[in-house]
């Protein structure tokens, strides 16, 4: 009942998030990852409307996740204007319809942290499980300790206005040593944790995004 109504939510969300995050906000780090990656079956979970895509129309086989039908609508809107032809699947990142090591690269952008801790555990089994071995994965969930965050719980609701309505989306925080424990149990070895590129303070435990390049060895 609670990822239909999180179902419900983004798919009311999803015509004005086409506008608001147009474009990625990763993008410094995904186009280096598109660099080192090269080529490859790429797939994207928790897609949206697929601003995440853009630094790798040349050379990958794309793929996208999301259980959010109208996301995905918007999706093929966004690929349509950009001039690229992603496979789109509309299903559960905890449950995806791809036979194991099917793909070479990964990317889960803001996604895990919409579900609960047990929730993104099995994610990233199955994350794990749809990779081949050597591949690699970029994963972004927010931070429990980035300042707007520090007198609230591990688990909060954020709101999002369309026309005259407040919708809420739920948002497990993590924190480094949590989610790189979940990443590691999951059987990935983490390659890189750090921060966002626009993050200019030295200590990366207070960024707003947790930032982590794996593989699956």
């Amino acid at each position: 009942m609670e990822r239909k109504l999180a179902k419900d939510t983004f798919d009311r969300i999803a015509p004005g998030w086409y506008n608001f995050r147009h474009w990625s906000i990763f993008r410094n780090e995904l186009e280096t990852l598109a660099q080192r990656w090269r080529r490859g079956r790429l797939l994207n979970l928790g897609c949206a409307h697929g601003p995440d895509f853009l630094p790798f129309t040349e050379g990958f086989d794309l793929h996208g996740v999301d259980f959010s039908g109208e996301m995905l609508r918007q999706g093929q809107k966004y690929a349509r204007k950009f001039s690229f032809n992603p496979g789109l699947v509309m299903a559960d990142v905890t449950r995806l319809p791809f036979a194991a090591e099917t793909f070479d690269r990964a990317l889960s952008v803001a996604a895990y942290h919409h579900l609960k801790r047990d929730g993104a555990a099995i994610a990233l089994g199955e994350l794990h499980r749809v990779l081949k071995p050597g591949g690699e994965a970029f994963i972004t969930v927010w931070n429990r300790w980035q300042s707007r965050f520090w007198l609230k719980g591990r688990e909060t609701a954020v709101p999002w206005r369309t026309g005259d309505e407040v919708l809420y989306r739920y948002y497990y925080l993590f924190t480094y040593p949590e989610l790189e424990g979940l990443v590691k149990k999951a059987g990935f070895r983490i390659l890189k944790s750090f921060p966002e590129s626009s993050y200019r303070f030295p200590l990366k435990f207070f960024s707003r995004n947790i930032c982590l390049l794996v593989r699956k060895e």
